[in-house]
């Protein structure tokens, strides 16, 4: 059986610093996969080098096709789609205009654009509200959905999402989280990443522990989230 997503080996590097050495991660269709550890670990690297927007060596095939030798355009076209870690939006534009721009691929396809477009609505309402406005002045909240919602006006079947909990206040969290879970649910598949070990690992069915471009630990997410040494490190004395 071919999984969806499979990296062996990969090594990714900013100048001659190896950032990410000798990872291996593989994923089957609707599955919630999360990679957790401490900043500089590797992660957003990780991610990139998977996007194709750093240079990478090693083995990444997605549903059986060889990712290296796709644009990051091609991968998006196949249905890879990356949120980043910091939105990415573009703060003079409307929200609808971000959100459009996600659909540029099938832009010639309108109709199904729209159909596309109310249902980001139907699911992030506050948009909805907020169509009109420049993204620069949504909230931290508001702008996480409308990465998101852009992210699925590409239709993915893999959504790579980076930190997106970060900076969010802790009600917004769990909302952004019953989302993740709702997008699985509807057969998306999402690789996360994540300082929120807690929260991450509640929502994933499989989960890494990526130390210093390397992975130290890797399981079942439930087993990972009753493992000492990530109680230690990442959950904090409560959890025991």
């Amino acid at each position: 059986m071919t999984h969806l997503l499979e990296i062996a080996d990969l090594h990714v590097a900013y100048g001659k610093v190896e950032a990410v050495r000798g990872v291996s991660v593989t994923m089957d269709a609707g599955q919630i996969v999360t990679v957790i550890g401490p900043n500089g670990a590797g992660k957003t690297t990780l991610l990139h080098g998977a996007m194709g927007l750093l240079r990478a060596r090693g083995r990444m095939f997605y549903d059986g096709v060889d990712l290296q030798r796709l644009a990051v355009e091609d991968r998006v076209e196949c249905g890879l789609c990356l949120v980043p870690e910091k939105r990415e939006l573009f703060a003079d534009l409307t929200v609808e205009d971000n959100l459009l721009l996600g659909a540029y691929p099938r832009r010639r396809r309108m109709t199904e654009v729209r159909h596309d477009l109310d249902a980001v609505y139907g699911r992030f309402p506050q948009l909805a509200e907020r169509r009109r406005q420049s993204a620069g002045t949504l909230s931290g909240g508001e702008r996480q959905m409308l990465a998101l919602g852009r992210a699925l006006m590409a239709r993915p079947r893999l959504l790579l999402l980076d930190e997106p909990s970060l900076g969010l206040a802790p009600l917004i969290v769990r909302e952004i989280f019953r989302i993740i879970e709702q997008l699985q649910s509807q057969g998306i598949s999402i690789l996360l990443i994540e300082q929120n070990a807690r929260a991450a690992l509640e929502v994933a069915d499989h989960g890494h522990v990526l130390e210093t471009g390397a992975i130290v630990l890797e399981g079942p997410a439930a087993a990972l989230a009753t493992d000492p040494r990530v109680i230690e490190t990442y959950l904090g004395a409560a959890a025991k």
